[in-house]
């Protein structure tokens, strides 16, 4: 089996209710726990929005996010599968889409 990222990117926006976060909490929850359950879950962990980006050789730092909404990576999750187009299934179940997230997968590369 290798190993896929899945970049998400997007969410909620505007500022939920407690009551809607714990909602869509709940079902990320779930989730990821079918995912565990089956053994296949390596680890994920929303982003916090502040971050800084090196440019020009790292000589150039700047403030993060540069993009708002659809574009800003809200988290990741590694996932083991045998395939990308497997990977691709496991991320259809994602409850982000709920909120317009997008889904990258990408295989890890193998150092070894």
């Amino acid at each position: 089996m290798n190993e896929y990222l899945f970049i998400i990117r997007g969410g909620m926006e505007g500022q939920p209710s407690p009551e809607e976060m714990q909602t869509e909490m709940e079902k990320w929850r779930v989730w990821m726990g079918g995912l565990a359950e089956k053994g296949i879950l390596v680890g994920g962990q929303p982003l916090e929005n502040p971050g800084k980006t090196l440019i020009e050789n790292g000589t150039k730092v700047i403030d993060r996010p540069l993009v708002e909404g659809k574009e800003l990576i809200g988290g990741y999750i590694i996932v083991k599968a045998d395939s990308l187009e497997e990977g691709t299934e496991l991320a259809k179940g994602c409850p982000g889409f709920d909120h317009g997230c997008t889904i990258e997968v990408r295989q890890i590369a193998s150092m070894g």
